[in-house]
């Protein structure tokens, strides 16, 4: 397996999480299917890609959040006070759930803003976003297996 394919699928995973709608699903699923593809570096490079997306978006929320409304800002207000919510009613292992579509980043965000500790935060992401990708992974292997 080349190391361009696992940098393409660690920057489709990364981009998912950040300012573009990514593909980060579809990528890992492509890769695993070359013949040459080595899952669990596929597995490693697609959840590091997408914490590492949600990493930049706890550091927005922490330090850049007077940037938001900017086209390039990831989470619109909306949103952002979505995941507020989320946080005050669940706490702080809502960011189990950062893998969501439309609620995850803003959940990453919320995390910054609203000054979780970082190890926690790394924790839950890590955690909920490689389960993501196992469940990804094993279900394709189901159907291609």
């Amino acid at each position: 397996m080349t190391a361009g394919l696992l940098f393409g699928v660690f920057s489709a995973a990364f981009l998912s999480a950040t300012l573009l709608v990514g593909v980060s699903e579809a990528a890992l699923i492509l890769a695993a299917g070359q013949p040459d593809a080595q899952l669990i570096a596929l597995f490693l490079a697609a959840t590091a890609g997408n914490v590492l997306g949600a990493v930049v978006n706890f550091v927005l929320g922490r330090f850049l959040l007077r940037f938001e409304g900017r086209r390039w800002f990831p989470v619109n207000p909306k949103n952002r006070q979505r995941a507020e919510a989320l946080f005050a009613r669940y706490g702080q292992p809502v960011l189990l759930f950062s893998w969501l579509p439309v609620v995850g980043d803003p959940l990453t965000l919320a995390a910054g803003l609203l000054r979780t500790p970082f190890l926690t935060f790394l924790v839950y992401v890590t955690i909920g976003k490689a389960l993501r990708y196992a469940a990804l992974l094993w279900a394709w292997g189901a159907v291609a297996g």
